[in-house]
């Protein structure tokens, strides 16, 4: 089931997306080839626990998380994946697995790569292991604001 709690935030601000619809996918690659979308354009929502606060690490669904570029990047010490049990709690409306990059909705700080900004849309997992949201990039980071990591993959 798509996050309800993402639609009607995004309907509240007259934001205009499309619902991607697509066959049961898993991972940000297959959510990608499934919906038709090149992986390097799909933000996939990576929780972290770093210094003792889970954020939120969207990067292109192509790209493997390396912590010891994000501890540098982030300038901090402590910095692991967080644990399927530490953020579960807080997506009460969404599938694990399928968060949408939407800190604000959740109390999370929210680093992307600085890769995503350079297409005029974005796409994310819609809560659900079936449905994606493509919307403009501007209008995601407007409403987000969050902040950039630049990252080689």
């Amino acid at each position: 089931m798509p996050s309800q709690l993402l639609k009607e935030f995004l309907d509240e601000n007259d934001i205009k997306y499309v619902s991607i619809m697509h066959s049961m996918a898993f991972t940000a690659v297959e959510v990608a080839k499934s919906a038709h979308i090149p992986s390097r354009e799909l933000a996939k929502t990576v929780i972290l626990n770093v210094d003792d606060e889970l954020v939120m690490a969207v990067v292109p669904a192509n790209y493997k998380v390396d912590l010891d570029i994000l501890r540098q990047t982030l300038d901090t010490k402590k910095i692991q994946l967080a644990k399927e049990s530490e953020f579960t709690p807080h997506f009460k409306d969404c599938e694990v697995g399928a968060m949408p990059p939407f800190g604000c909705l959740y109390d999370m700080d929210v680093y992307i790569a600085e890769s995503l900004s350079e297409d005029d849309t974005i796409a994310f997992n819609a809560g659900s292991h079936l449905e994606a949201i493509q919307m403009n990039y501007k209008d995601y980071e407007n409403l987000v604001k969050p902040r950039f990591i630049f990252l080689d993959n």
